[in-house]
């Protein structure tokens, strides 16, 4: 990110007693379409982590995930003018970001750069993950069984087909609607039903030796449709 601003700091920007911090998304994409730098660092810096948690979880063997971050920003400024729902913001920069992915991924098909199927890194955490199994008062036991659960759950997501990933990362991460995920990926709402469906089926078979210790760690029944 930190290229990107350096590149639009060039510009002249406006200069007004406003507390970025403080405005909501669309205000900020106002400013934004003003031509307005501080505003468009504040949007990213308020993103930036979905955006990379995101892009990692589509694909964690890939590593230039920080280029393909930095291609999304790129992208939301050049575009961003062109945003007539600026309440939209949040949907419209998760479909610049799945298209991305999207183009990425055929470019790497075309000329065998890649494979989804390829073993999944554990060495990082992420985003997702965390998000299910916190627990700053576990104790030390508990921290090795829940670090063990942490490594399942990635591994089942990134098993999962991308076109089963992309979908669920959407719902459970962001918390898209159905609706908004058939927009964002351009599939039939049925289609998106039955993906997270099966997505989180596979899951849970995966993840059933881990059941009994931790009954609430992922069920298909977890988040309400």
């Amino acid at each position: 990110m930190v290229a990107i601003l350096e590149k639009l700091s060039e510009q002249p920007a406006l200069v007004r007693p406003i507390k970025y911090d403080e405005m909501s998304d669309a205000d900020l994409v106002f400013a934004c379409q003003q031509r307005d730098t501080k505003a468009f660092e504040y949007l990213l810096k308020r993103h930036e982590r979905s955006v990379y948690a995101i892009l990692h979880h589509l694909a964690p063997e890939w590593s230039d995930t920080s280029d393909l971050a930095q291609e999304v920003f790129l992208r939301v400024w050049r575009s961003i003018g062109s945003l007539r729902k600026r309440e939209a913001f949040k949907t419209w920069l998760y479909q610049i970001v799945t298209n991305l992915f999207y183009d990425e991924l055929r470019e790497r098909r075309k000329f065998g750069a890649v494979s989804l199927d390829e073993p999944v890194r554990t060495d990082r955490e992420g985003e997702f993950t965390a998000a299910q199994i916190a627990d700053t008062a576990a104790s030390p036991d508990e921290v090795v069984e829940r670090r063990e659960l942490e490594v399942a759950i990635k591994a089942a997501m990134n098993d999962l087909p991308q076109e089963f990933r992309i979908m669920i990362l959407l719902r459970e991460m962001e918390g898209f609607s159905y609706n908004e995920i058939a927009r964002l990926t351009g599939t039939e709402l049925g289609t998106v039903k039955s993906r997270i469906s099966r997505a989180r089926q596979k899951m849970h078979e995966k993840l059933l030796p881990f059941l009994d210790s931790y009954p609430d760690a992922y069920s298909p029944q977890r988040r309400s449709a």
